[in-house]
């Protein structure tokens, strides 16, 4: 059970899924901007004849239909430390929240460190799983998404707190 990968459909459009071994070690969209390379995905397998890509689409679609807030399945994040203790800060921001570059670089100690944190927040390689599109500028506007602005604007409308959603204007 070695690298692989397989293809589903969902409501935010194909998306490629990544294992190592038994981890789920990808997920990407199709014109996302950090995809790894065809080589480096491993053996295509059918979503259906493997367990852990099954248990990761059956945990998308909850999550995509409002009936799961946070992923069970187990994952594996290859990036150097830095990258990994911002991806470790993602992983603590609750459903329905937000925060910033800024407030993640305070975090880490350093709030210099913002456009690092950007970077290693664009290069999350669990899109979605780990919450990168819970980031969001410093004056709360969205900013860049690997996935693409329209995406994370679906996944923050999808999690924003239903007494908030009733409170907008639009």
């Amino acid at each position: 059970m070695a690298t692989r990968h397989t293809l589903i459909e969902t409501e935010l459009g194909e998306i490629t899924l990544v294992a190592d071994e038994g981890r789920l070690a990808g997920l990407y969209f199709r014109h996302h901007w950090y995809k790894p390379p065809q080589e480096r995905l491993g053996a295509y397998v059918e979503p259906d004849t493997d367990p852990l890509f099954t248990a990761t689409a059956t945990e998308l679609e909850d999550y995509l239909a409002g009936r799961r807030t946070s992923f069970d399945v187990p994952i594996a994040a290859a990036g150097d430390e830095f990258q990994k203790r911002v991806w470790a800060l993602l992983e603590e921001i609750p459903y329905g929240r937000t925060t910033t570059y800024g407030a993640l670089a305070e975090k880490l100690g350093d709030r210099s460190l913002a456009q690092q944190v950007g970077r290693a927040v664009g290069h999350n390689p669990l899109s979605v799983i780990v919450p990168c599109h819970r980031v969001v500028g410093r004056d709360g506007k969205l900013t860049g998404y690997a996935g693409g602005l329209r995406r994370k604007k679906l996944l923050l409308d999808l999690e924003e707190p239903s007494q908030a959603k009733a409170e907008r204007l639009f």
